[in-house]
């Protein structure tokens, strides 16, 4: 592969969360008592240049997608900061302008109460901004929520797909259209392939060999 197939803030975002331990390469216990080669930490994303890393990817994969959207959604916690620098950084740069809103862990019952705090999304076009897709699980609560408050659901657009199947054998993405329904996109800024990629074109042939019997295991086969 080329170093051509990444885009520069594909590589900027894997070097910069290489270098704060936010994206780890060796052997790692995952909820699912499979032994991964990577582990990805997005809470360590939290310096100026790694969260306009992670914006300026995810503001470029929408405006590249043309999504028709009203409202950013980031679900808490990790994805709050997603959908507010990604909104300033659609508007800044691409002269999109959109509100974003996040979730409470627990309902608020004084002042302006409820689950949703920022933009309503009561009859708006939601679009989802998350961290790593593995099982879906965060993506189906947001879905559910956005979808009990009145909105629809636009699309997702993850940080990270793993590009794994669940345990019983399903595509995750697949999944999560079926349940958005209307043809919805699900995208991602990085896939499981594209740190492969990376790792080839900086001689990584000792991790590469890992991360291929990982896919091999347990990667979405089509």
């Amino acid at each position: 592969m080329s170093k051509d197939e990444l885009q520069q803030y594909q590589k900027d975002l894997i070097e910069g969360a290489m270098s704060v331990g936010a994206l780890q390469f060796g052997s790692f216990t995952l909820k699912s008592g499979r032994i991964s080669p990577y582990f990805i930490n997005a809470g360590l994303l939290c310096t100026g240049p790694l969260i306009s890393a992670v914006a300026a990817g995810f503001a470029s994969l929408i405006a590249e997608q043309g999504a028709a959207f009203d409202v950013l959604f980031g679900p808490a916690y990790k994805g709050i900061p997603f959908a507010a620098a990604t909104a300033l950084v659609l508007h800044r740069d691409y002269n999109i302008s959109v509100g974003y809103a996040y979730d409470r862990k627990e309902v608020k019952s004084h002042g302006e109460g409820g689950r949703m705090v920022g933009a309503d999304v009561k009859g708006k076009r939601v679009l989802i901004l998350d961290d790593v897709m593995t099982a879906g699980t965060a993506v189906r609560a947001s879905i559910d929520l956005i979808r009990e408050e009145g909105g629809t659901v636009a699309g997702v657009v993850m940080l990270v797909d793993r590009e794994e199947v669940t345990i019983d054998g399903r595509n995750t993405v697949d999944d999560v259209k079926a349940i958005i329904g209307g043809g919805a996109k699900v995208s991602t800024i990085l896939r499981m392939r594209d740190l492969v990629t990376w790792l080839e074109n900086n001689g990584q042939t000792e991790v590469v060999e890992r991360m291929r019997t990982y896919i091999y295991q347990y990667g979405v086969k089509n």
